[in-house]
């Protein structure tokens, strides 16, 4: 193998857009960096940051009087009851996430020739730099503080805080401060929304070596400085915040004396959080050493190169990392530019979000996952309003859409009955429950809250089917409909495997109830098989499927969950693989092709593996940036193509459950040779694993004793790992 991936990428001009830009972040503040030596502007965002509408004292709608007489309109037969299931609310989105303002630093124009900028993945530094002039920026992990060092030899640097961004409301009240105190330059940006009593602060302070500065309002003019050290934190609040006070702390994360190293000290701070979280794991696709060295906007037109999958591997786990930590990514990361984005950059828990952070436990990311769970227990009150209020249970009942502060069910309409979706609170543990597998921990918020799934489907799971089988009514399966049928039904397959799963799972995390739960879930059907021999998506008679959609929602059962598999069920995985095969892409939305790759992944089918990745590498869903777009031809700056592809690359090379490992299952075509390395296991191993045409190697890492079921190309045998012992898989062993 050649010397070994790329772990950055680089551009030989300034971001002309802010899509293009380059991103940092920390899990709590982020920044698009576009990297011009005459206006140079970076935006910061922070991830809580949503602009009231309404949503913040939106509450459940109170429907559980109604729940029997629908369900039973639903039984008899009428396919369109679900619809009057409401309590007439218009539809009302979340709050929406906006950048806070851009940090605008301008020069009189200087010397442009040697330009480049390039994002480090192993620091989180973003950096552009021409003859006189550069910048790096980072977002520190230890300090949380958005660290930016400038060095120029021109006479004159202007800096301000500058909140007319795209978008932006006409009634923002905007607030400008600029003062001279002894720890430097201080800037400041509030904002507050328009009829609402909250707003948010930005505080920059502008450290100055060998120059002087001066008062421009609404900012500061530094001439003849060798460098300026910035550093930026936001704060959302309600009232007014001490702007000096701010000041203060950020000098107080400087050393006392020398200057020129304090962008060094904050930075060795910073660096053994991220790079130690980044370098847990990579892959090497014996990339060509001249594909590699491309800018990132020249390797993305070479949409079959190893090296630009390498490269989107390593920048997916990147941007993953950076956008996880006060809370997990949101539909756009961490990053947007623009007041109004999509889907009101929300989290989206019907299918983005799970997808996003797919490849956490097995990439070796924690921080993601705790991420996840700050989201998930943050709101877990809200989840037990939304069970009484909707289908007045006990439990919880998860959104399908959250700003991130409010889990409130209340966004719901007639084409999208997203109060119906009873599988969200099981689907959004899934991840924490991996977590626990794969480091043999047993958390006890996780189990808490996976017996109070468990008493919802107690409370709800109360009407049964000719034949005794209990009956999922009504049941939701996002977000598509029957073909002869309303969207609000019954017996979705996703909410037949969610709660079979969940009960199950609860069970073993609660002994004391296992017996009770375990009952529960056998009462739940099977999965029907269609006229076509695919799997249903709604396991009731009747009910026929609409294939042309961009969710795989009852493809639940093969990916995530392991109730479907080609070893242990192999007549439904057949009927699983024949739904995917009439699985049409609708708008060819980026997480609908993914999605495919996963459960593709898991049916063992590498061509239609490599078939869905060529679709988004073909269809130009990337931004010079490597974040992603929702839509072909980068249309609507979206995280679900970045974020999911290296768990499709991870699932293609390398699957486990507690008590398998799967080695190679659905390699794509065209990667002939490769090496992943630090993959975790849910049995507790870390494997590093190597291929080339003619031999295939392993190595596994145990911190359990345990014996799993090994399956490879040549078939399958007991393994017996060791505690602490590595076991290697030679070319002998396959």
């Amino acid at each position: 193998m050649t010397e070994g991936p790329v772990h950055g990428t680089w551009e030989p001009a300034p971001a002309a857009r802010w899509e293009d830009a380059f991103l940092s972040g920390n899990g709590h503040h982020g920044t698009l960096a576009f990297g011009d030596p005459n206006d140079d502007r970076v935006i910061v965002t922070q991830h809580t940051l949503v602009r009231p509408n309404g949503g913040e004292s939106a509450r459940p709608p109170e429907l559980a009087a109604g729940l029997t007489a629908l369900q039973d309109r639903l039984l008899a037969g009428d396919t369109t009851a679900a619809e009057d299931f409401t309590d007439g609310r218009p539809l009302q989105w979340v709050q929406p996430f906006h950048p806070a303002f851009r940090i605008r630093l301008r020069r009189p124009p200087g010397e442009s020739h040697g330009y480049r900028r390039s994002v480090d993945f192993t620091t989180g530094e973003t950096s552009a730099e021409c003859a006189d002039w550069s910048s790096r920026v980072f977002v520190s992990r230890a300090d949380d503080v958005i660290v930016q060092r400038v060095t120029t030899a021109g006479p004159r640097l202007d800096i301000a805080l500058d909140h007319c961004l795209p978008g932006a409301p006409d009634r923002l009240g905007v607030g400008h401060g600029a003062l001279l105190t002894p720890e430097g330059a201080l800037l400041s940006l509030r904002a507050r929304y328009p009829d609402s009593d909250r707003a948010y602060t930005g505080v920059t302070l502008a450290v100055i070596t060998g120059g002087t500065s001066s008062l421009v309002p609404p900012g500061v003019r530094v001439e003849g400085a060798a460098s300026v050290l910035l550093l930026t934190r936001v704060r959302r609040h309600t009232g007014e915040i001490d702007v000096i006070e701010e000041g203060r702390a950020l000098r107080a994360l400087l050393p006392a004396t020398g200057t020129e190293h304090f962008y060094g000290a904050l930075l060795a701070r910073h660096l053994p959080l991220h790079r130690t979280a980044y370098e847990r794991v990579c892959l090497d696709l014996d990339g060509a050493p001249d594909e590699r060295a491309l800018p990132g906007s020249e390797l993305l037109k070479r949409t079959r190169s190893a090296a630009l999958l390498e490269r989107l591997f390593a920048a997916g786990r990147y941007h993953l990392l950076s956008s996880s930590g006060l809370l997990p990514p949101r539909l756009t990361g961490l990053w947007t530019g623009d007041w109004t984005t999509a889907w009101s950059g929300a989290f989206t828990t019907d299918a983005n979000l799970n997808l996003q952070i797919a490849s956490a436990a097995a990439a070796a990311l924690p921080e993601v996952t705790e991420a996840h769970a700050r989201l998930v227990h943050g709101q877990s009150e809200h989840w037990r309003d939304n069970a009484r209020a909707v289908f007045g249970t006990r439990g919880v009942l998860a959104p399908a859409h959250t700003d991130g502060e409010s889990g409130r069910l209340y966004h719901f309409s007639r084409a999208y009955p997203l109060h119906l979706w009873t599988a969200g609170a099981a689907w959004l543990l899934g991840p924490l429950v991996e977590h626990d597998e794969t480091h043999g921990t047993h958390d006890p918020r996780t189990a808490a809250l996976l017996a109070e799934v468990a008493e919802f489907y107690e409370d709800f799971l109360t009407r049964t089917d000719a034949d005794g089988h209990l009956v999922v009514v009504p049941s939701y399966s996002p977000e598509n409909r029957p073909a002869n049928a309303s969207w609000g039904t019954v017996n979705a397959a996703m909410d037949l495997s969610a709660a079979r799963h969940a009960l199950l799972t609860a069970a073993r995390y609660h002994p004391e109830h296992a017996d009770r739960w375990r009952a529960l879930a056998e009462r739940l059907p099977a999965h029907r098989l269609n006229d076509d021999g695919a799997l249903a998506e709604w396991a009731w008679p009747g009910l026929t499927d609409t294939y042309d959609h961009r969710h795989l929602s009852h493809l639940h059962g093969v990916w995530p969950l392991d109730e479907i598999n080609p070893y242990d069920t192999p007549g439904l995985a057949r009927a699983a693989h024949r739904a995917l095969e009439l699985r049409g892409t609708e708008n060819d939305s980026a997480h609908g092709h993914l999605h495919h790759a996963l459960v593709a992944a898991r049916l063992r089918d590498g061509e239609r593996v490599a078939h869905a990745l060529g679709q988004v590498l073909d269809g130009d869903f990337f931004h010079a940036s490597l974040m992603s777009a929702h839509y072909p031809n980068r249309d609507v700056y979206n995280a679900d193509a970045a974020h999911t592809l290296p768990a499709v690359l991870i699932e293609s090379l390398v699957q486990s459950t507690p008590d398998r490992l799967v080695l190679l299952p659905a390699r794509p075509q065209g990667l002939p040779r490769g090496r992943l390395r630090g993959i975790r296991t849910r049995f507790g191993a870390e494997i590093d694993l190597g291929w080339t045409p003619d031999a295939v190697t392993a190595r596994i890492r145990p911190t359990r004793t345990v014996r799993v079921e090994l399956r490879t190309s040549t078939g399958t045998r007991p393994l017996d790992l060791v505690a602490g012992e590595d076991h290697v898989l030679t070319p002998e062993a396959w």
